[in-house]
Formats: C-alpha cells, structure tokens, sequence
C-alpha cells in the first residue's frame, strides 16, 4: 500500500511520538509490574496524550500495572472543560477517573507568586489522592521542552543548574514521581492532539500574563533558532550532572 504525503506524515509522527515514550520507559525504568500510577489529568494536550500513551503501553505491556487518572479543579479560577469528556476518555484508556475540587490557601510568605502556590496547591492535592488511593507512582505530563524551559529559568532566576527530574523519590511521601513524556517534543505533542481529535479542555487563569515561563520560552525558541543542536546539548549537560534522576 503506496500513503500518501500527508499519511506519511502521520504515519511518521505516531510512530516517533510512541518510540519516544517506550524508549522513555526503558531509559528511566519509569513503570515495574505492579505499580498504581496516577495520572495527573489537566484536560491539556499533554495530559490527555499521556494518558492515552500509557493507556496503549497497558495494553501491549506484559507488565501488569494499575492507572487513575486524577482531574484537580482549582476554587476561583475559570474551567471551560467537561469533566464527563475527561472521565470518558480516562475509561477509553483503561484508566479510573477521579475529579477533586481544591481551595487556594493564603501564603504568608509574600514572595512567592500565584502560579506557584496554584500549583503546590494542585501537586499537595495529588499526593494526599495518590496516598488515598495506594498509587505508589504520580505521572505527570511535563515534555521535553518542559524540563529545559524549566533548566534555564532555574539557570537565569537562581543560579542553580537543576530542572524537574524524569524520576523523582519523594522523602515526605512514599512515592515516586515520573515524567514519561521527557522525550517528546511540545511541537510534535501539538500536531499529536490535532491527529488524536482531542476536545480543548481550558482554564482561564487570571495570573498567566505575569509568568516568567513564557520569556523563558521565547528564549529557548531564540536559541534553537541560532543552534538547532541547542535542545540536544542542553540535555545531555542534564543527564551528564545528574539532574535528571533523583533517588
């Protein structure tokens, strides 16, 4: 059977888009037979293809493992999503769907911004779920371009060289973190969701404007610009300082 232009490149994306994520699993050794994994679900494009990714290793894997996928809804900030969608799409996928509703606590330490009490906010609700639940791993759907954004704001703001690692311990709980879309590129995770026919799911958050991440990603974007190579050396300095598994 002769594809066509446009197959191919279907064809092409699918295909390194799972090579990626199986060669994610085996690089890191992100999933044991016998894990409970949650999945934190935003309803974003990443979340969404990382649990349909994981819902496919399930299924293909001789590993036997369990997955809940765990919606977190923020009080006071706007959601233009349906949680039936999500919770159809998590069942589609092999996957329990849990949605939680959380309260964004008042922070006495007045130098940290909302962005990040909204999200420690989130990440404390899925811990508190994942020990509930007996999950003993939480995946998130952070991608490549994610982790080295993450490495020059640290880079830029506070002069450590560190990112989100792809494998994380957790000392206060017992639990691991993993990231199984470290490989995958936004741009390729982009075209995914168009092909996979994902339905938007949109928070209208009144504090985005003020994030550093999107100057940080006009400046990855410059820099891959002057050097193409720049993704692939930024990572390997990563792997090579440790920065991208913390036991």
């Amino acid at each position: 059977m002769i594809l066509s232009p446009k197959q191919t490149t279907i064809f092409k994306l699918q295909k390194r888009v799972r090579d990626r994520f199986a060669k994610a699993i085996k690089d890191f050794s992100l999933i044991e037979n016998g894990d409970h994994i949650l999945i934190g679900l935003s309803g974003g494009k990443d979340s969404l293809a990382l649990l349909q990714l994981l819902g496919e290793y399930k299924r293909r894997s001789p590993l036997v493992f369990g997955l809940t996928a765990v919606h977190v809804r923020m009080e006071g900030i706007e959601y233009h999503s349906s949680t039936e969608y999500l919770e159809k799409i998590s069942e589609e996928n092999g996957a329990k769907f849990v949605l939680q509703t959380v309260t964004l606590e008042n922070d006495r330490q007045t130098n940290r911004t909302p962005c990040f009490l909204c999200s420690w906010n989130r990440r404390k609700q899925l811990f508190e779920t994942a020990k509930s639940l007996g999950c003993n791993k939480i995946a998130l759907g952070h991608h490549q371009d994610d982790i080295l954004h993450t490495a020059l704001m640290n880079l830029s703001y506070t002069g450590s060289f560190s990112t989100m690692p792809v494998k994380m311990q957790m000392r206060k709980f017992p639990l691991q973190i993993v990231r199984p879309l470290c490989y995958e590129h936004e741009e390729d995770l982009l075209d995914w969701a168009v092909q996979m026919q994902y339905i938007p799911q949109i928070k209208i958050c009144p504090y985005e404007h003020s994030s550093s991440r999107s100057d940080v990603r006009k400046l990855f974007q410059q820099m891959q610009t002057d050097n193409p190579e720049f993704r692939y050396s930024l990572w390997r300095a990563l792997e090579k300082e440790g920065k991208l598994i913390e036991e």
